[in-house]
């Protein structure tokens, strides 16, 4: 969600910056564009380090006979890599 907040803060403050022309004596609106723009790519790097941190998880289940009693043996083991804490 953040990649996209970060892409949208961009295309607002590029429509800001490029697209409007209109003079308001009480706030400049291509430095209100600059920084949309520098907040949306600021949002989007942290999204990109963020998903490529995620924690991913590897479950694995086995089913195998048991030889001596006859039954039906199910083993499953989950193994985690990446940080656990944000």
């Amino acid at each position: 969600m953040s990649i996209g907040a970060g892409i949208a803060l961009f295309v607002i403050g590029a429509i800001l910056a490029f697209a409007v022309n209109v003079q308001l004596e009480w706030v400049n609106l291509d430095l209100i564009g600059y920084i949309l723009m520098g907040a949306g790519a600021v949002v989007f790097i942290i999204g990109l380090v963020l998903m490529m941190r995620r924690r991913s998880t590897d479950t694995v289940t086995r089913t195998a006979v048991d030889p001596t009693a006859g039954e039906r043996v199910t083993r499953q083991s989950t193994r985690s890599t990446g940080d656990d804490v944000i």
